[in-house]
C-alpha cells in the first residue's frame, strides 16, 4: 500500500472521515446538511481514545506550565502502542523532513495530537499556544518548560503543526499573530487534512506554505471507493454535494419531505439545526 493510500485508509478506518448513508446526512453547525464529517483527531486511534486525550488536554490547560509534560507522556506512549496513529505521525514527520525550522508549534487543542509527537521525533523544542494567546516553550524532551514573553524567540523559525485547515481563520486570528509577537518567523505549516476551502490561499497571502497529508477532494473519495472503504452510492452523494452543496440540500429535502419535521421532534441540537435550516429558507414544516 502506498503512502497516500495508507493515510486514506487510516482516515476512514478510524472514522476521522465519515460518510453518511444516503438518507441520513450530517448536520453542520451552520444549519446545513452534508454527506461527510471530518474529525481528524480520531486518527489518534478511535473516537473514544481521541476524546480521552481531549479531556486530558482540557484538564492540563488549567495548569499550562505542566501541560507539555503531561501531554507528551501520554501521546508518546500512545504513539508506541497504536499502529494507526504511529503510521500517521511517521508519515507527517517524513513530509516535513526537508523543511527548515527551529521549533514546532501547535495550538489549543487538537493541534497538540500531532505537534507534540512531531517535535519529539524531529528533536525540536515545542511551543504550545493557548487560545488566550499565552505560549509555553518546552525543550525536545518536554522537561524544561517556561512561559514565553514578547520577543522571547527572536529569529527562531517556526513550523506550525495542526490537525486540519479550512479557511485558515485560526491561523490569521491566533497562531500567526502569537508567533509574530514572540519574534518568530514562519514560512511553513503542516496539517493532516486540507479541507480545500481556501485555507491554502489565505496562508500563502501571509507567506506560509502548506504541507498536507490529505485533501478533501473528489480524488480522495474516489480512491476510498476503489479501496472498498465506501460504497458507490456514498461516493455519488459526496460528488453531488461537492458539485453544488445548495442543490444537494434542495434535492435531499425534496426527496425526504418529512425529514425536518422528524428532526424538530428529536429536540436538542438536531432541532436547533433544523430550525436554523428553516430560517435559511430550506423546506417547510
Amino acid at each position: 500500500m502506498d503512502k497516500d493510500q495508507t493515510i486514506i485508509k487510516a482516515l476512514f478506518d478510524t472514522l476521522a472521515v465519515r460518510v453518511s448513508p444516503a438518507d441520513q446526512p450530517f448536520w453542520y453547525t451552520s444549519g446545513t446538511l452534508g454527506p461527510y464529517y471530518i474529525n481528524t483527531h480520531f486518527l489518534y486511534g478511535s473516537e473514544a481514545q481521541a476524546n480521552q486525550l481531549l479531556t486530558l488536554i482540557e484538564q492540563a490547560v488549567q495548569v499550562p506550565q505542566d501541560l507539555p509534560q503531561i501531554l507528551s507522556a501520554a501521546i508518546l506512549e500512545h504513539y508506541q502502542q497504536e499502529p494507526v496513529f504511529k503510521a500517521v505521525i511517521d508519515r507527517l514527520v517524513e513530509a516535513v523532513s526537508d523543511l527548515d525550522f527551529d521549533v514546532v508549534s501547535g495550538g489549543e487543542r487538537r493541534d497538540y495530537f500531532f505537534s507534540i509527537p512531531v517535535a519529539a521525533l524531529t528533536g525540536k523544542p515545542h511551543v504550545a499556544i493557548l487560545k488566550d494567546g499565552k505560549a509555553f516553550w518546552s525543550d525536545q524532551n518536554f522537561q524544561m518548560v517556561h512561559e514565553l514573553s514578547g520577543g522571547a524567540l527572536n529569529g527562531q523559525t517556526f513550523l506550525h503543526v495542526a490537525d486540519l485547515v479550512t479557511e485558515a481563520s485560526s491561523y490569521t486570528r491566533a497562531w500567526l499573530p502569537t508567533i509574530a509577537r514572540l519574534g518568530g518567523t514562519i514560512s511553513d505549516t503542516a496539517v493532516i487534512v486540507d479541507r480545500d476551502q481556501g485555507g491554502r490561499e489565505v496562508l500563502a497571502q501571509s507567506g506560509v506554505e502548506l504541507t498536507t497529508l490529505a485533501k478533501i477532494d473528489r480524488a480522495l473519495f474516489e480512491n476510498a471507493q476503489q479501496a472498498g472503504l465506501l460504497t458507490p452510492a456514498q461516493t455519488q452523494q459526496v460528488m453531488r454535494f461537492m458539485q453544488d452543496p445548495h442543490q444537494y440540500m434542495v434535492q435531499f429535502l425534496s426527496e425526504h419531505p418529512n425529514f425536518l419535521n422528524e428532526q424538530i421532534r428529536l429536540g436538542g441540537k438536531a432541532a436547533e439545526r433544523a430550525q436554523r435550516c428553516l430560517d435559511q429558507g430550506y423546506g417547510q414544516i
